[in-house]
C-alpha cells in the first residue's frame, strides 16, 4: 500500500522506510524521486531523479523499466543521477537487460552540483551536493518568472510589445526564481546550512530518519542521516509552505512517527510539517 500526502500545491505518493526502500512520485511535476521500489503506478513519468546508488534508493530501477515495458512505454526513461555513478548504473541496466532477455533502455542525465536540466512546464531541476558516504545529490525544481521592472509599470501593453520586439526584454524584465520543490535524502543536516535556499523552497522533502532518544543525533550523523533534534534546532529558519519529513527508521511504528512529530515540533513548524508515513498500521511490506 502506497502512502499519499498533500504538501502545499503538490501531492507526494510512494513509499519510504529508512534503509529499506524509498520511491516517491510527484504527479504535478511529472517526476519520480528515487527507485527503491517499482510500483505499477510509477510507470507513467518519464523522468527519474536518483539521489545516489544505494539499493534502497536505486535497486528497483530494472524492475521499474520492466514495468514500463509491460504497459507499453517505449520512450527511454530519463534518469538524472550523480555523474560519478553514470557508468555503474548503465552497467547495471545492461546486466538486467541480459537477464531479462530484452533491452531495458534509459537515457542517463549525469549531473554535478550546480548543473541544471529542463523538466518541462517552465521548470528546471538544479542539482546540489548532499552528504553521504557515496556520491549523492539533492534536486531543486526551480521556476523562472519574468517580472516587469517597477520603472516600466506605466507602459501600455502596446508599448511593452514594441520594446520587446526591439529586443529590450533584459531591460524591461527582471527574472525571479521560485523553487517549487526541493528533495534531499540520505544526508547530513549540514546540507541545510550549505544550501540555505532549501529553507525557502515552496515544498521541501527532506529525510528525518531518527526522531527521539532511542537513536541520538550522534548515531544519525554516523550514518550520514538527519535527526529530528537537528531539524528542531533550525525550526525558525524554515520558510517553506510545507515540509515533508520522510525516510523514517523502522525503529518507529507509523503511529509513533505522527505522535512524536505532533508532540515535539513547535506550533509554527508543526503546522507545516507533513509526515510521510501511513496513518495507522505497520510500514508497507
Amino acid at each position: 500500500m502506497l502512502t499519499t500526502v498533500s504538501a502545499g500545491p503538490v501531492s507526494v505518493r510512494g513509499i519510504s522506510v529508512g534503509g529499506i526502500y524509498t520511491a516517491l512520485q510527484v504527479p504535478e511535476l511529472g517526476v519520480l524521486l528515487d527507485a527503491g521500489a517499482a510500483p505499477r503506478s510509477f510507470a507513467g513519468p518519464d523522468r527519474l531523479f536518483l539521489s545516489h546508488g544505494h539499493a534502497d534508493h536505486a535497486g528497483s530501477l530494472a524492475s521499474l523499466l520492466g514495468v514500463r515495458a509491460l504497459v507499453g512505454k517505449t520512450k527511454p526513461l530519463r534518469v538524472h543521477l550523480p555523474a560519478e555513478i553514470e557508468s555503474d548504473v548503465e552497467d547495471a541496466v545492461a546486466a538486467a537487460s541480459r537477464l531479462q532477455g530484452h533491452k531495458l533502455g534509459i537515457r542517463p542525465v549525469p549531473m554535478n552540483p550546480g548543473d541544471e536540466a529542463p523538466v518541462g512546464s517552465g521548470l528546471c531541476a538544479r542539482a546540489f551536493r548532499t552528504h553521504h558516504p557515496v556520491p549523492s545529490l539533492g534536486y531543486a525544481f526551480v521556476r523562472r518568472v519574468k517580472k516587469l521592472r517597477p520603472a516600466y509599470s506605466g507602459l501600455s501593453g502596446g508599448e511593452i510589445r514594441e520594446r520587446r520586439r526591439r529586443g529590450e526584454d533584459a531591460l524591461l524584465f527582471a527574472v525571479e526564481e521560485r523553487t517549487e520543490l526541493a528533495y534531499a535524502t540520505d544526508t547530513l543536516v549540514g546540507v541545510l546550512d550549505r544550501e540555505p535556499a532549501l529553507y525557502k523552497a515552496r515544498v521541501l522533502i527532506i529525510e528525518c530518519t531518527f526522531l527521539d532518544e532511542r537513536k541520538p543525533p550522534r548515531v544519525a550523523r554516523a550514518g550520514c542521516h538527519i535527526h529530528l533534534d537537528e531539524i528542531l534546532d533550525r525550526a525558525s529558519h524554515f520558510d517553506n509552505e510545507a515540509i515533508v519529513l520522510m525516510h523514517f527508521s523502522q525503529t518507529y511504528k507509523p503511529a509513533e512517527v505522527h505522535e512524536i512529530l505532533a508532540r515535539r515540533c513547535p506550533a509554527p513548524l508543526r503546522d507545516r510539517v507533513v509526515a510521510f508515513a501511513p496513518g495507522a498500521g505497520d510500514w508497507p511490506g
